[in-house]
């Protein structure tokens, strides 16, 4: 098993002899021991056992017995077998040094390689430092120059830079531990993870190389092709791409971000939910969307706000705010595009609000149960029960549809018992109301602000206005009956009407007025109502210099909110079959059956907005053309 220095007869060489037959007998007598009851793992009675070495010196220090093993050592603790080139052993202490060619195994799982190591037999603790140290198990490959590592535990340690290989994953840090029992990493300072689809760095890391579950604390930032995701705190599965991040985290795309205090994804299927002050941005169109609750498929281009949701489409000449209970954001292929052609505006967007929305625009602001906005033709449909403001004008109707032109409102169509109400300087209350109304806008580009330029009524058409000479002082009031009209406005005020048919006309002079005669049939001012900036974003109001009531009290023809809201109610709810009519015309995607595609309203068959939700989850095919 030795070599055999008996050959040279000297005296050195019998006390040579004399000293070897005593340690053989110590190993005899260690050996019987360990067959009569061994003891504990950590106890310093577990004595490193020489298995072999080509040569053997005995070196004496002090009371301790040391001796040096030259050439293909082996030593074994138990189930730990421990190789190198040279190595010397303590018999007083239990502690090996090791140099050389350094390698330790722990059964059949666990080897550790180097080419210096301190092995502490009383409490089974290695320390192996070297260019390149290398501890390798079923699961991963950790290389660094120094580690530390417990056999007691379990649990190695490294306290400089380290490298961590997996199947899937490559893990650096500057310092760290593995437990080997658990396969749990813990990883600090510089931390990076490259994985084939993504790049993950964070200052701090927990890794589980069974389940493949990345847990960090601290600023963490996760890039791929898709995106880039900023967090704080959360936990990542490698391999799945599920990740469920907290205190405040934002995912990045190249046309999006998306922010929450909370935030779930699927980055394989790029679908993510965001909880707590949640923002979602469209850097192409300039569009937020936020509130507390989002969703957003990334693939189908379908977003989803609940919660104080709230969007804002800004503009070169205006910003247009939405609230509604329930907000919807769908990228759709531009129909105005030619097929092959490749352009920043190969897809627009369209927004719908449901329940209780309001609008506003400094043109144009509006409360109506539900809402859609093409931004590929900038047109607006109001249904269910909409109201319109527009500088000093109120229009209500079944189903309300708003032209934007430069942004600018330039043509409204109202469908159903439509009624236009504007107050003039004396604080009366010019009127037009018929089945169908369309008004037309002129830009005045010197005052800044668009005004009627004309109404076309048909179909039971009325109108009353006041008219007033050039001192400003009444003349008197002309009520007009007739089934089709058109109004011609300048400066605000009744420039013209033209009659078609047989108009039935009275002019009321101003001692003859009563006050149930000021009034069409459905009157309800609601300028009390009409949204400002101010109330969508839940800031401080000011006075906004909107005209106010004249004092109008709740009556026959001018009923209180509550009472003019039930008025208001139709045996034939237009506004809500064409807003149906809206979400399900035919399209060329999952996505645009949701919701329809731009330019005609047909009315189909109902469509709640559950189906909107099951489109949140679809991976529709996209189309880039007609």
């Amino acid at each position: 098993m030795f070599s055999n220095p008996l050959n040279k007869k000297s005296v050195y060489n019998n006390k040579m002899i004399h000293r070897l037959l005593v340690w053989i007998l110590v190993l005899l007598a260690g050996t019987a021991s360990a067959q009569i009851g061994s003891p504990s793992a950590g106890g310093t009675n577990d004595l490193v056992i020489l298995k072999r070495a080509d040569q053997l010196e005995g070196l004496q220090s002090g009371t301790e017995e040391i001796r040096k093993l030259i050439g293909n050592v082996q030593l074994q603790q138990k189930n730990v077998l421990m190789y190198c080139d040279l190595a010397i052993q303590n018999l007083s202490t239990n502690v090996i040094e090791a140099y050389g060619n350094v390698r330790m195994t722990q059964g059949d799982t666990l080897s550790v390689r180097g080419d210096t190591m301190f092995y502490y037999g009383g409490t089974r603790q290695a320390k192996v430092t070297g260019r390149t140290v290398v501890l390798k198990d079923r699961k991963m490959t950790l290389t660094t120059r120094r580690l530390d590592y417990d056999l007691n535990t379990g649990i190695a340690y490294y306290p400089v830079k380290g490298r961590i290989v997996d199947r899937e994953n490559i893990l650096t840090s500057r310092e760290g531990y593995y437990d080997t029992r658990t396969k749990l990493f813990t990883f600090r300072q510089d931390v990076r993870l490259v994985n084939p689809k993504y790049t993950l760095t964070a200052d701090s890391l927990l890794y589980n190389s069974l389940s493949k579950i990345a847990t960090f604390q601290g600023p963490t930032k996760i890039v791929s092709k898709e995106g880039t995701l900023i967090a704080k705190d959360g936990d990542y599965n490698t391999v799945s791409r599920l990740s469920n991040f907290q205190r405040r985290a934002t995912i990045e795309t190249e046309k999006y971000t998306l922010t929450g205090d909370t935030l779930f994804g699927n980055n394989a299927s790029d679908f993510y939910t965001a909880r707590g002050n949640v923002v979602l941005v469209s850097k192409n169109d300039r569009t937020t969307l936020t509130g507390d609750f989002g969703r957003y498929n990334r693939k189908a281009g379908v977003a989803r706000m609940t919660g104080h949701a709230l969007v804002k489409s800004i503009t070169k000449a205006d910003t247009l705010f939405m609230r509604a209970d329930t907000l919807w954001s769908f990228e759709l292929p531009n129909p105005k595009l030619v097929k092959g052609s490749k352009t920043a505006d190969s897809t627009y967007r369209r927004l719908i609000g449901h329940k209780n929305v309001q609008v506003f625009k400094n043109d144009l602001q509006s409360k109506c149960d539900s809402i859609v906005y093409e931004t590929v033709d900038s047109t607006i449909y109001f249904f269910r029960d909409p109201i319109v403001w527009s500088t000093n004008y109120q229009m209500e109707g079944d189903s309300i549809t708003a032209l934007l032109k430069n942004n600018r409102i330039y043509r409204m169509l109202l469908r159903g018992h439509s009624f236009v109400i504007s107050q003039d300087t004396l604080q009366n209350f010019n009127q037009v109301k018929g089945r169908t109304l369309t008004a037309f806008f002129a830009y005045d580009q010197q005052k800044d602000r668009s005004d009627i330029d004309r109404v076309i009524v048909e179909g039971n058409g009325e109108s009353l206005y006041f008219a007033v000479d050039e001192q400003n002082k009444m003349i008197g009031m002309n009520r007009v009956l007739c089934s089709k009209m058109t109004i011609r406005f300048a400066d605000r005020k009744v420039k013209k009407i033209s009659f078609y048919g047989q108009p039935d006309s009275k002019l009321v002079p101003p001692k003859e007025l009563k006050d149930t005669d000021k009034k069409l049939d459905g009157f309800n001012w609601r300028i009390a109502e009409r949204p400002t900036r101010a109330r969508l974003l839940g800031l401080p109001e000011q006075s906004s210099g909107q005209p106010v009531s004249s004092g109008t009290k709740p009556g026959k023809n001018n009923p209180a909110p509550a009472q003019a809201s039930a008025t208001l109610k139709r045996e034939v709810p237009v506004g809500e079959q064409k807003f149906k009519g809206m979400l399900q015309k035919n399209a060329t995607s999952p996505a645009e059956k949701a919701v329809g595609s731009p330019g005609t309203n047909p009315v189909r068959s109902s469509t709640t907005e559950s189906d909107l939700e099951r489109e949140l989850n679809k991976k529709p095919v996209r189309k880039t053309g007609n």
